[in-house]
């Protein structure tokens, strides 16, 4: 895969779906809340912080699954909420517990501005590789 701005789209394929479902409380409720699927709050989690990006230090991963400085910014805003949330309601608390913790809003909010940024640059990004002349994705026929 060609990606040119980042190092490891493939990565940015796990981020961005993370960040968009924390910026959607109905996703939420219905998704996480529903034990037959696969996406909770601990894998979001784990997407952001631990695999594919380190939402708490995310200037290591400019120009590896994020694109700008200011996705790094709001990557940054987005992980200091959550860690404030994990630290008022415990690491170990329910998914409900943290959609109903009073800082919840905030990560909300903080990834609906992430999200936004990050599907712009997506698309900005997919546009130039049409300019440059891929009609296709490259390795397509």
């Amino acid at each position: 895969m060609i990606d040119h701005g980042i190092a490891f789209p493939y990565y940015r394929l796990h981020v961005v779906p993370a960040v968009v479902s924390l910026a959607s409380p109905t996703w939420q409720r219905e998704v996480w809340l529903d034990r037959g699927q696969f996406e909770d709050l601990d894998h979001v989690v784990h997407v952001l912080f631990d695999d594919f990006c380190d939402a708490a230090e995310p200037v290591r991963h400019l120009g590896l699954s994020l694109r700008t400085e200011q996705e790094v910014e709001l990557m940054a805003r987005l992980g200091a909420a959550c860690s404030a949330v994990q630290d008022a309601v415990g690491a170990r608390a329910p998914d409900e517990a943290f959609l109903d913790a009073p800082g919840w809003p905030d990560v909300v909010s903080a990834a609906a501005r992430l999200a936004q940024v990050m599907l712009n640059n997506d698309y900005l990004a997919l546009a130039n590789l049409h300019e440059a002349g891929h009609a296709r994705p490259p390795g397509t026929p």
